[in-house]
């Protein structure tokens, strides 16, 4: 039950990780027309001025590839049972976690963002789990 949480979990934010992260670059692009995109898609420009960035590519390419590829990469290697599923795992979980706190320093607050904080608090929780951090130690030890 608690594997299967995690996978879920790891899965949820590789897609919406790469997804939004595409979006967030593919966006940034001039000549592509932001009009198609629903307004809950289109990021406002003023987030970029208190960041040491001018466009949105690079934080969609930090999204997708860091946060998206290392929660996808530790989905596959759960999956599988990898020998290092549980580093992976780790750095997942850890990297949303950065990735939210860094957003929030950066930009005004969402409920999203507070969502995917959780979620890579689960994340962190769930695997500590797996890992038999709650097992009883013998007593005299």
């Amino acid at each position: 039950m608690i594997r299967t949480m995690l996978l879920t979990l790891q899965a949820l934010v590789a897609v919406t990780s790469i997804a939004g992260g595409l979006v967030m670059a593919i966006g940034s692009r001039p000549g592509v027309d932001k009009s198609v995109l629903p307004p809950e898609l289109q990021l406002p420009e003023e987030y970029l001025s208190g960041s040491p960035f001018s466009t949105y590519l690079v934080p969609g390419l930090l999204l997708a590839v860091v946060v998206g590829g290392l929660h996808g990469l530790a989905f596959v290697l759960h999956l599988r049972r990898g020998a290092f599923a549980s580093l992976a795992a780790a750095a997942a979980g850890y990297s949303i976690l950065v990735w939210i706190f860094v957003q929030m320093a950066l930009i005004p607050f969402s409920a999203l963002q507070a969502a995917y904080f959780g979620a890579g608090l689960a994340e962190v929780g769930l695997l500590l789990l797996l890992l038999g951090v709650t097992a009883r130690v013998p007593e005299g030890t």
